[in-house]
């Protein structure tokens, strides 16, 4: 396998609970509940398809301080995103990538600046030869667009890339574009159902990289040996 294509919020960094739990926080000041099955619709996308502000302000039905909720959203931002860790197993799937002269790029439906700047401070810019956000496509996933120009940009055939995702939509993604995909879960994700994925791990450091690296590898090699057996009947 050539290249390693890895989600950003809850792969990377666990931003996913702490986001909801911002707003989930905003919404109980305005004595209103934010289900956390309508939350889990945004993950891996753009969030266009839930408006949490748009919704907040139906419910209430009378204006919004907008600029206070910003505000409430950047002190929790402050609070606890901007200190978080990387999730267990990273650093070691990246440096074993670097190792393996596998290429290594993020595929993110986040903003630029949002997934850059995190992964500056946490020191990872030099492990990832590409970061692809959805400035870059048309469409965020579940279209496949994301890890088709993170391909692209690597230079690799999608058949010879592994995507690691912790959402559904991440793996319909990374499936439409052709690649294998791994599922690793994170704390917001773990009750979804990943039937799609080729394989799902409870954590990056749950088994080595070289491991489902390698078992990736022969499902490809298999798949191939079918296609030319089909092809020569």
């Amino acid at each position: 396998m050539r290249a390693l294509v890895f989600d950003f919020d809850g792969l990377i960094l666990d931003t996913e609970t702490s986001v909801y739990e911002a707003w989930r926080i905003i919404y109980e000041e305005h004595d209103q509940v934010l289900p956390r099955d309508r939350w889990l619709t945004r993950i891996g996308t753009d969030g266009s398809g839930f408006d949490p502000l748009a919704e907040l302000r139906r419910r209430v039905g009378s204006p919004l301080d907008v600029e206070r909720i910003r505000e409430r959203r950047m002190a929790f931002h402050r609070a606890h995103i901007a200190g978080l860790e990387q999730m267990p197993g990273v650093q070691a799937c990246l440096e074993h990538a670097r190792s393996e002269s596998i290429r290594t790029a993020i595929a993110s439906s986040s903003p630029f600046d949002w997934v850059h700047g995190h992964i500056e401070r946490l020191g990872l810019t030099p492990f990832f030869d590409r970061i692809v956000t959805i400035e870059q496509v048309e469409a965020a996933k579940p279209a496949p667009d994301l890890y088709l120009r993170a391909t692209e940009l690597l230079e690799v055939d999608p058949g010879d890339a592994i995507a690691l995702e912790d959402s559904p939509n991440g793996v319909q993604s990374a499936k439409a574009a052709g690649l294998y995909c791994v599922a690793v879960p994170g704390p917001m994700t773990r009750a979804l159902g990943f039937e799609s994925a080729d394989a799902v791990l409870p954590s990056l450091d749950a088994r080595p990289a070289s491991e489902w690296i390698a078992q990736a590898a022969a499902a490809r090699d298999a798949r191939q040996a079918d296609l030319l057996f089909s092809s020569s009947r």
